[in-house]
C-alpha cells in the first residue's frame, strides 16, 4: 500500500519546453513540495528519430532556472527490459493481442462507422483470427501490432480536478501498446515507469482524460496500485483560443530572450485559473504552503503575455539587489551597487533597463533637453553646487535654480532630466545625481 506522495514530470527531449510544460512542471512540484512528497524527472526518450541530447540539456537547463529540483531522474530508454517483461505478463494474461490492420485498412473502417453514425472504435476483427490465419498473414510480411483488450465495465475514477469522471464500456477502442516495429506506445511505458516507481498522483492536462480512463485498466491488469489522478483545464490565449498551435513561439528559451524572470512566470503560472493573483513577492517558498489543486477552476486559464510581463517588472521592482547581482555584473554594469540598483529598480520592466541608467549614472548618454533650454541649463550648470554632495544636494539646487530663474513645475524640472537622463521619466533625479557625480553632470547641462 502507496503512502507517501510522489509526482513525475514526464517531458519528451524532442524539442524546448514550452509555457504549457512549465505550467505542468510547477503544479507537480508545489503539489509534491506542499505534502512533503518526492518529484520524478523522466525523460520520455523512446522516440528515436527526435530525442535528442542537446533539448535533454536544454530541459534540465529551464527548469533548473524555474528553480524546480527534482529528487528522482530516469530515462525510458533505459527501461526497455522492464516495458518487454510488462508485455509478456499481458500476453499471458490473454489482455494483449496481436492485429494485422494496415492503417489504410483501420481508417477505412473508421470511415466506414462514422458513415453509420457509429463511434469509430475498433471492431476487435483480430480477435477473430485462428492461429493458422495469423500464421498465413505473417507469411504474407505482415508484421502486428499489439492492442490492449478493454474489459466490457464502465471505468470510474474520482479526478482531483474535474470530480468523478465515468467512461461507458464500448466507448473506446481498445488501445495499440506495442507498434509493428516492437516499439511500446507511451500508454504502456508511463504506466510500468508510474507503477514500478511508485508515483502516487498524476497531474496533467485534461486532454489526457481518456489515456487516462485506458491506464487505470492497464493499471490494474499489471497488478500496480492506481494513481490519483487530477486533470486540470489547458492554457488558451488571451483571445480565447487554443494556446497548442503556437507553443513554439512560448518556450522558455522564447520568453527567457524577452526578459521574463522566472520567479514571475512560476508564480504566474501557479496561480493561473484561479482566484488568487500573483503579487511580485512570490517565491516557491511562499507559493507552496496551502497549495491546493482544489484552487483551480474548470474554466480554461487564459494566458496573458501581457499581465506577465506587468508581473515580472513587480517582481523587479521588489527584488534585493543580492538576487540579481551576478546578473547585473554579467551584464557589465561595473559599479552596479546596491544603491544604484535601489534607485533604478522600480523603472525596470526587464533586467536589461539597468543597462540604460548604468549608462546614465556611470557611462555616457546623448542628452535630449530641447535648444530652447539651453540658457536655462547653462545657469543650472552655473549654479551646480560644489562637490562632496550628499542626498539633499538636488533639492538645494532646485531651490536656487527657481529662485534666480523664475521657473517652476515642467518647466523647472523636465529640462533638467532630459539633459541628465535623456528621457522623460525615470528614476528620482535626486537618487541619480550622486551616483553620476558633478562632472558627468555639468557635461550633460553643457556646462
Amino acid at each position: 500500500m502507496r503512502h507517501d506522495v510522489k509526482v513525475r514530470f514526464a517531458p519528451s527531449p524532442t524539442g524546448r519546453l514550452h509555457v504549457g510544460n512549465a505550467r505542468v512542471a510547477a503544479l507537480n512540484w508545489l503539489f509534491a513540495r506542499a505534502n512533503k512528497g518526492t518529484v520524478l524527472l523522466r525523460m520520455d526518450d523512446t522516440d528515436r528519430e527526435r530525442s535528442t541530447q542537446e533539448f535533454e540539456r536544454a530541459i534540465l537547463e529551464d527548469l533548473r532556472w524555474l528553480g524546480l529540483d527534482w529528487d528522482d531522474f530516469v530515462r525510458q530508454s533505459a527501461r526497455q527490459t522492464r516495458y518487454d517483461a510488462a508485455v509478456e505478463r499481458l500476453k499471458a494474461s490473454g489482455r494483449l493481442y496481436p492485429c494485422f490492420e494496415t492503417p489504410e485498412e483501420l481508417d477505412l473502417k473508421r470511415k466506414i462507422q462514422l458513415g453509420r453514425g457509429r463511434p469509430p472504435v475498433y471492431d476487435r476483427a483480430a480477435l477473430d483470427l485462428s492461429a493458422d490465419e495469423q500464421t498465413a498473414l505473417m507469411a504474407q510480411g505482415r508484421t502486428p501490432h499489439w492492442r490492449f483488450k478493454l474489459n466490457d465495465a464502465p471505468i470510474e475514477w474520482a479526478d482531483l480536478g474535474r470530480g468523478q469522471v465515468r467512461f461507458e464500456a464500448g466507448h473506446l477502442s481498445d488501445p495499440v501498446l506495442i507498434r509493428e516495429d516492437g516499439r511500446p506506445l507511451y500508454t504502456l511505458s508511463s504506466v510500468v515507469d508510474d507503477g514500478e516507481l511508485f508515483v502516487s498522483h498524476v497531474i496533467r492536462g485534461e486532454d489526457h482524460v481518456a489515456n487516462t480512463a485506458v491506464q487505470i485498466e492497464l493499471f490494474e491488469a499489471l497488478g500496480y496500485d492506481v494513481p490519483d489522478f487530477a486533470h486540470l483545464p489547458l492554457m488558451v490565449g488571451a483571445d480565447g483560443k487554443q494556446l497548442s498551435k503556437r507553443l513554439g513561439s512560448l518556450s522558455l528559451a522564447d520568453l527567457r530572450e524577452k526578459g521574463v524572470e522566472p520567479a514571475a512566470l512560476v508564480a504566474y503560472l501557479a496561480r493561473l485559473g484561479t482566484s488568487t493573483a500573483p503579487e511580485g513577492s512570490d517565491t516557491l517558498d511562499s507559493l507552496t504552503p496551502g497549495f491546493d489543486l482544489r484552487a483551480f477552476g474548470r474554466a480554461a486559464p487564459r494566458y496573458d503575455e501581457g499581465e506577465l510581463m506587468q508581473l515580472n517588472a513587480k517582481v523587479l521592482h521588489r527584488a534585493p539587489f543580492e538576487a540579481v547581482a551576478e546578473r547585473l555584473e554579467a551584464m557589465g554594469l561595473d559599479g552596479a551597487d546596491a544603491a544604484f540598483w535601489e534607485t533604478v529598480r522600480e523603472n525596470c520592466e526587464r533586467l536589461w533597463d539597468a543597462g540604460w541608467w548604468w549608462r546614465v549614472c556611470f557611462g555616457e548618454i546623448e542628452p535630449q533637453a530641447a535648444v530652447e533650454d539651453a540658457d536655462y541649463l547653462a545657469d543650472a550648470a552655473r549654479l551646480l553646487p560644489e562637490e562632496p554632495w550628499d542626498d539633499a544636494v538636488y533639492d538645494r539646487w532646485i531651490e536656487i535654480l527657481k529662485a534666480e530663474t523664475g521657473r517652476k513645475g515642467k518647466a523647472l524640472f523636465l529640462p533638467l532630466r532630459l539633459a541628465l537622463t535623456g528621457k522623460p521619466k525615470g528614476p528620482e533625479i535626486g537618487r541619480l545625481l550622486p551616483l553620476m557625480g558633478r562632472e558627468r553632470a555639468l557635461r550633460r547641462l553643457g556646462g
